[in-house]
């Protein structure tokens, strides 16, 4: 059983309603055979109230799982739901496409005592955090050391990708709320601070120093990408020098064929290597014959998704 991510978004809230003492059960499909809305780890949080947050399929699948959900809260007692569906009655039951989903659905109770407080910190410290759904004790726990067999998912929670824009321009300002939109943490940097304004770029983490300084900062890692939009060398490559010698899962440098030549003809009297060159989306985005600012930064966003989810 391969380990699936956990739904960040699903236990932000469980965090929340842990500390205002809310009971509440949490949905998570273990198994899906065939076509199903959500993959595998997708989850649900089930309030005493009925109240929901997050998904782990559609219609009367969610349905029935909400209605268990409420047993399984007053008997303080964990249990798996399986829904089959053929093909010609998917839709009156809320399976798309037909085939089959289990669902494991886990009281607060028996989920270990400050895991969503642990879980809430290591998302905002950008740290791994494993646990596992034990179906045969019933239980949802922290384990460092992820079992892979049918007594137990292992659920991993990665940090959102982290995306370092260069350059306050036209571009970034589509950019930013898409990439935002589609799970990125986005940082603009920009020496220029006439051009990174809070007013331009609003509820975004602007760094108005030179980007090798700003990169610093930070610990860079495999969650991270880098994209230069400013077409100009003394901004960008610095950016570039830190990005290249670190270990980013994507970097893209806006620019003609003939600006990524030169772009290369300088970082390579840098010292940077062919290998290390061969990294560089250059120019940025897939190609989609993209013409003003929007089209653009939408074959930019689709490129970084390309690599996050391939390097995943």
């Amino acid at each position: 059983m391969r380990v699936s991510d956990i739904d960040i978004d699903v236990i932000n809230m469980a965090h929340i309603w842990d500390k205002e003492k809310k009971d509440f059960s949490l949905a998570v499909v273990i198994k899906t055979w065939g076509s199903s809305p959500r993959q595998v780890g997708s989850m649900m949080l089930i309030r005493d109230d009925g109240h929901i947050v997050g998904s782990v399929s559609g219609g009367c699948v969610e349905g029935s799982v909400i209605f268990s959900a409420k047993k399984i809260l007053a008997e303080s007692s964990a249990e798996i739901l399986d829904f089959g569906v053929a093909d010609q009655d998917a839709w009156s039951v809320g399976l798309s496409c037909g085939g089959k989903i289990s669902v494991f659905v886990c009281p607060r109770k028996k989920i270990q005592a400050s895991l969503f407080e642990k879980l809430n910190s290591a998302n905002v410290n950008r740290e791994i955090f494993q646990i596992e759904c034990d179906f045969r004790r019933g239980e949802i726990y922290e384990n460092k050391s992820l079992n892979s067999n049918d007594d137990c998912l292992p659920l991993k929670l990665i940090p959102k990708p982290r995306l370092f824009i260069v350059g306050a321009v036209h571009i970034t300002q589509y950019l930013i709320p898409m990439a935002k939109e589609a799970g990125f943490e986005a940082v603009l940097i920009d020496p220029r601070s006439h051009f990174a304004t809070s007013e331009r770029f609003p509820n975004i983490e602007i760094i108005n120093d030179w980007p090798d300084d700003a990169l610093k900062k930070f610990r860079l890692n495999e969650n991270d990408c880098l994209v230069t939009l400013t077409h100009d060398p003394k901004i960008d490559d610095p950016a570039l020098l830190i990005a290249l010698n670190s270990p980013l899962f994507s970097i893209s440098c806006l620019g003609s064929k003939k600006t990524h030549a030169s772009r290369r003809a300088r970082l390579q009297k840098q010292g940077i290597s062919e290998e290390q060159l061969s990294r560089i989306n250059g120019p940025a985005g897939l190609d989609i014959n993209a013409k003003n600012p929007a089209e653009i930064a939408v074959s930019i966003l689709a490129e970084l998704i390309k690599d996050w989810r391939g390097e995943t």
